[in-house]
Parts: structure tokens; C-alpha cells; sequence
């Protein structure tokens, strides 16, 4: 990709962990004045306990709808979204007009984020039924018919497998035209394939740790093979396309090598391959100056297109810099 089409670099934080109305506020109002472009929160509702545990899922103590729209009224330019709605957690017709009001409401920045849903023990601990991947992958395809249709003002009918929603009209327009921009994500094709034919942002999951994965890929290449699958199935499509990722591992420490050793012994309790120097090159970790960060994420989006990097709430302050060298905020 030349310098000429490359697409321009966003940042986005991600954060569960608020806890007063005050914290939310300063949270929104300093990562808006830090350059980035998104505040993201999650789709989770446990609270402590052993499904937390069980599940690796930290507490969150905002709903997202409500949280999404107080960081809007506390901003001027900052979107806001979810990363991602589950289309099992909502109401479906509910979630789009919810969705469509926050856009309203906040002059045009939602980020609507949309998935299939993965935590099974979160799905049992609410009291969901956890169904196998192909049919919650059928729901989003309807689910995102669905949104689509009620933001258009048009009249809805819909007769599918899991939506069945007509006779009326979605109410209010977004202020986004023809629709606000859509977030989907995942790793395999199928998903990836839709949210390349569908989204505006694609999200790029995280992938695994060890050297070369079942299909004998190692980490940069199993990413160029995701690249890949987009490109092919956006077709047309793709140049007006934005790649999202959210690294795993983000650090801006004094001693690079020490930072990856604590992050390597940590990792092979559980994954005995996550050596420092796997990690050192590996998608899912910016670690370095911002100087060297900076470098990096170019060379990463000339290779795979990713532009659009979400980070910790923890790394917002350390980070600030590499915001503003690649987006001259």
C-alpha cells in the first residue's frame, strides 16, 4: 500500500472499569483531550464472583447504553461505542433505536460495534442459552439486516430464521447517512467475510501466541491470511474500509527486553512458547519508545492495512504521544 492510499491512523480506549459517575466523566473529557478519536466499553454484565473468575471476564460496572450516552453529552468530539454489542445480550429491534438515538443525540459519533457473542459462562450465568457458532453467526447476518433497515426510515419486513420484525418504520434517523459505522470483528473466514461484505470497520481478533498455529502459520502470517480473507470478500469495497486491532500487550517502558520478560514468564505458565523473542514481533504487541511504536504501526499498516488501534484505559497517558505523531492531534 502506497503512502498515497494508505489509510489515515485512528486510536480508540477500551475500558470496563469506571466506577462513579465522576471517573466517567474525567475518563471521556481526557481521552478526548489526549487525540483519540473513540471511547469504547464492553458487552458485559458480571459482577465478582466464580463466573468472573471462571470466565476471565473483569467485572464492568457500567451498562454500556447508558454509559455511551453520558460520555457523549460529556464531549464535543469524541465518539462513543461498544466493542461490541452481543446480539444475544438485546432485544434486537430495541438495540437499533437505542442505537439510532445515541447517534441522534450525539450530533453523529456512534460506533456501533456488533458480534455473535463467545462467552458461554457469561450466557449461562445471565440465563442464555449458549447455541453453536453457525446459528448465532445466522443471528448477527439478521441482526445487521435489522439495524440497517430501521436507520434507513424505511419500512421493515423481515422474515428470517431468528428476526421477524415488520409493519412499521425505524424511528429516529441517525444522524449519520446513510448509516453510522458499523464495527465487526472476528478470525474466522465466515465473520470475517461478513464484515467485510457489511461493516465499515473490521476487527481484527487477536491471534495465538505460539510460534506457528494448527495450520502451521506463524502469528504474522496467520494475520496476513485474515488480511487477506477481507480484502478478497469486500472486493470493491475495500479501499473505504477500516482495520481495527486491539493489541494485547501495550507498554512504553524504559527497558524494552525487561518488559518482555515479565510479559514472556507470565504468558508461559499457560502457553510454555510465548518466549521475549516471539513476543517482540508478534501483532498482538506494541512494546517500545514511541518513536519505535510509531515505526512500527506504520510498517504493520503498509502489511496488513491495520489503521485503527484500541488500546487500554491503563496505557492512555503513556501512549499520547504516539497518537499525536500519527494523527497530528
Amino acid at each position: 500500500m502506497s503512502l498515497a492510499d494508505a489509510r489515515p491512523f485512528r486510536f480508540a480506549v477500551q475500558t470496563t472499569t469506571a466506577t462513579s459517575a465522576t471517573e466517567w466523566r474525567d475518563l471521556a473529557r481526557r481521552v478526548e483531550d489526549l487525540g483519540y478519536s473513540t471511547l469504547f466499553l464492553a458487552d458485559h454484565y458480571l459482577g465478582p464472583g466464580p463466573v468472573s473468575t471462571q470466565t476471565l471476564l473483569r467485572p464492568q460496572h457500567l451498562a454500556p447504553i447508558a454509559a455511551m450516552a453520558a460520555a457523549a453529552a460529556w464531549t464535543s468530539t469524541l465518539r462513543i461505542g461498544c466493542r461490541v454489542f452481543c446480539v444475544d445480550y438485546h432485544m434486537p429491534a430495541a438495540l437499533a433505536k437505542e442505537a439510532a438515538t445515541i447517534d441522534l443525540l450525539s450530533d453523529g459519533r456512534l460506533e456501533f460495534g456488533i458480534g455473535a457473542g463467545t462467552n458461554q459462562g457469561e450466557y449461562e450465568a445471565m440465563g442464555l442459552t449458549f447455541h453453536e457458532a453457525p446459528q448465532r453467526v445466522s443471528k448477527l447476518e439478521e441482526v445487521i439486516t435489522l439495524v440497517k433497515a430501521h436507520w434507513s426510515g424505511e419500512p421493515i419486513s423481515i422474515d428470517g430464521d431468528h428476526i421477524r420484525v415488520s409493519g412499521y418504520a425505524g424511528l429516529p434517523r441517525p444522524v449519520q447517512r446513510p448509516c453510522p459505522r458499523i464495527l465487526i470483528g472476528g478470525s474466522r473466514k465466515r465473520v470475517l467475510s461478513l464484515a467485510a461484505r457489511e461493516a465499515d470497520i473490521v476487527s481484527m481478533a487477536n491471534v495465538p501466541w505460539q510460534p506457528r498455529n494448527d495450520a502451521g502459520l506463524t502469528p504474522a502470517e496467520e494475520a496476513q491470511r485474515r488480511h487477506d480473507i477481507v480484502r478478497d470478500a469486500a472486493g470493491d469495497r475495500f479501499p473505504q474500509l477500516e482495520l481495527e486491532s486491539s493489541p494485547y500487550l501495550v507498554s512504553v517502558p524504559e527497558d524494552v527486553d525487561s518488559a518482555l520478560a515479565q510479559w514472556s514468564a507470565r504468558l508461559r505458565k499457560a502457553i510454555p512458547e510465548a518466549q521475549p523473542d516471539l513476543l517482540r514481533n508478534h501483532p498482538n504487541v506494541l512494546v517500545g519508545s514511541p518513536d519505535e511504536i510509531t515505526d512500527h504501526l506504520q510498517e504493520r499498516r503498509d502489511r496488513t492495512g491495520v489503521n485503527y488501534i484500541t488500546i487500554p484505559r491503563g496505557q492512555i497517558d503513556e501512549f499520547a504521544p504516539v497518537v499525536s505523531a500519527l494523527t497530528g492531534r
